[in-house]
């Protein structure tokens, strides 16, 4: 059976490490990306160049007639989703809850949680033997944050992603008995330009004093616990959780 893995968000930093590689482990990918169609190229051309079918495509994973349209594109070129790794999300400026506005707050929830569980719903709808899948892995990219709550810089983003394990946990038991794991990693102080988004791009350097290993972590070794719980080598593995922060 091909292997065809999607990755959401996969046009950078985490995602991307996962991408190259996959695509060294026999997958088919699709690397999906929101709106640098530069990088997601790039990527794709460098997933290619290892021997892999991939394909790049723009969607909005909070937007399920976008998410529709993503599926079909993998279906169409690829084959049935067997693979998922949800890794698309967002984080905003650091503050105190109180000056946090419903926008962000409904952004935040549709984009770190509603839509890895749509695009695990049109997953399932491949994988399960109920739909005439034979079965599948996925991994949900969440964050140490939901252990810790990030009080005073983004306890939203940190609810949001604890949210996102106790769906891991959940949907791990619903669909144990259809050949389906759900499994997550955990990424503490990972040096990508996702920080950005909060508003200090250096502050994994800023807070390594405070990371037990004495360093942030890389994308890299983030992908190796991610395709680990894809493969076959974590068969038995199931709503587990593996944390990649440097003992945080």
């Amino acid at each position: 059976m091909e292997k065809v893995l999607l990755i959401t968000g996969g046009s950078r930093g985490i995602g991307a490490a996962t991408a190259l590689l996959a695509a060294t482990q026999g997958y088919r990918i699709c690397i999906n990306y929101l709106s640098d169609h530069v990088a997601a190229e790039r990527i794709c051309g460098q997933v290619r160049e290892l021997g892999a079918h991939a394909i790049s495509v723009q969607a909005d994973v909070s937007n399920e007639d976008e998410i529709i349209r993503l599926f079909s594109r993998i279906d169409a070129d690829l084959g049935r989703i067997t693979h998922l790794v949800n890794n698309a999300a967002t984080v905003a400026h650091s503050c105190r809850l109180e000056a946090m506005s419903e926008f962000r707050l409904l952004k935040m929830m549709m984009s770190n949680v509603v839509g890895p569980m749509l695009c695990t719903k049109h997953a399932l709808l491949r994988m399960s033997p109920r739909h005439g899948g034979k079965g599948g892995s996925i991994v949900n990219v969440s964050s140490v944050a939901s252990r810790l709550g990030s009080p005073g810089e983004y306890v939203d983003y940190a609810a949001s992603k604890g949210a996102l394990d106790t769906f891991t946990i959940g949907l791990a038991k619903e669909v144990a008995g259809e050949g389906i794991r759900v499994n997550a990693v955990r990424p503490g102080y990972i040096f990508t330009d996702f920080h950005a988004l909060s508003g200090d791009p250096f502050r994994v350097s800023k807070l390594e004093p405070d990371i037990p290993m004495g360093r942030g972590g890389v994308a890299e070794e983030v992908a190796e616990a991610i395709v680990w719980l894809l493969s076959k080598k974590a068969s038995y593995a199931t709503g587990t959780f593996i944390d990649v922060g440097g003992g945080r």
